[in-house]
């Protein structure tokens, strides 16, 4: 009797098909991976090809890695106008892909994004008052947009972490703050919009709206280098964030240390968003979309979920401005606009196709 008893326990006991139906998932999520990264690569030449002077695939890729064998002007056009563009469009993505997978990881709020936090709006408040005063730095006028957004960004980090870490760092309280964090920026914003002159409103407006026309050769490196440092910072803190989005509770037992966790990706979601919007103004959507797209393909683990919201948030950035350019040749058409309206039907798709089973 124990014998039969036994043989029917074994028999229970999942074996290789579970090992097999396991092997199965990761393949086809590293192929979701490597497709985006296919994806990405060529939304990339797509970016550079198009313009008011169209060029071919093989004239792009001749001009990148044979400049010799391309005429100068072709030269000019990739490696002067069009590369940095689209290396800032790609770089801009993944660093507000990454940063709203964080929020959204920390906070535990499929809503939670840089944008819907106010990030994006403390930028706004800075570089708007850079242009209505018409201060500029006097080693490098041209960084000092850049750098008033980026310092007001990390001042609204400072204030929604403030309030938070007085409360006990819970996801409902951080919420909140970064809510009225929102509102208290874009009603400054309004304000400094209501006393411009009207031709200092226009560049306000314009910057707000988001832009990669500002985009060179001295400012995707900075951008590069601040995207790196905020990744390499929680790399190490992967298998914890898996481990979050199992529970707060069920993290806490198994050693995490959920408060210093949320402080530090919080601050890595401040560096992020503030690197990416410094240069190139408010864009919305592009992190509060992107982990969805990505969590959908590859699932929870944070070792596949960050480099795949990093390709979607890159992929829907570089089609954006391709899209700008296909649709008015000449003009330029702010990169804001285009993604929101990329971003809208998006998200309700996802909502009609019942994305908050994920969460």
């Amino acid at each position: 009797m124990s014998g039969r008893a036994s043989a029917g326990a074994a028999s229970a006991v999942p074996g290789p098909p579970r090992s097999g139906a396991w092997q199965a998932l990761a393949r086809r999520r590293f192929a979701w991976l490597v497709s985006a990264a296919a994806v990405f690569a060529a939304l990339a030449l797509a970016d550079i090809a198009t313009g008011p002077s169209m060029l071919g695939p093989g004239e792009v890729l001749r001009a990148i890695f044979a400049p010799g064998g391309v005429p100068a002007m072709t030269r000019v056009i990739v490696h002067d106008i069009r590369l940095p563009v689209a290396c800032m469009a790609a770089l801009v993505g993944m660093a507000l892909g990454m940063a709203g997978v964080h929020m959204q990881t920390i906070l535990g709020n499929p809503l939670a994004s840089p944008y819907t936090l106010g990030f994006s709006a403390a930028a706004g408040l800075g570089a708007a008052l850079v242009i209505l005063t018409g201060a500029a730095l006097p080693a490098a006028p041209w960084l000092t947009i850049p750098l008033a957004a980026f310092g007001m960004c990390l001042a609204a980090g400072g204030i929604v972490w403030a309030f938070a870490r007085m409360r006990g760092m819970s996801p409902e309280i951080m919420v909140l703050a970064g809510i009225a964090t929102l509102f208290l920026f874009q009603a400054a914003q309004s304000l400094v919009q209501y006393v411009a002159a009207p031709e200092v409103l226009q560049a306000i407006v314009f910057w707000l709206f988001g832009s990669l026309m500002r985009a060179s050769w001295d400012n995707v490196p900075i951008v590069a280098a601040v995207t790196l440092l905020a990744t390499l910072a929680v790399l190490p803190d992967l298998w914890r964030l898996t481990a979050l989005r199992l529970g707060e509770a069920r993290a806490a037992a198994i050693g995490v240390d959920v408060p210093r966790l949320r402080l530090k990706v919080f601050a890595v979601v401040a560096l992020l968003t503030a690197g990416a919007v410094a240069f190139v103004g408010t864009i919305g959507f592009v992190g509060l979309v992107a982990p969805h797209v990505a969590r959908m393909c590859v699932g929870e683990d944070q070792r596949l979920l960050l480099p795949m919201a990093a390709l979607t948030g890159g992929i829907i950035m570089l089609g954006a401005s391709t899209v700008s350019k296909l649709v008015s040749p000449g003009a330029v058409i702010p990169i804001g606009i285009v993604t929101a309206v990329i971003g809208v039907p998006f998200l309700f798709l996802l909502i009609l196709r019942g994305g908050r089973r994920h969460w």
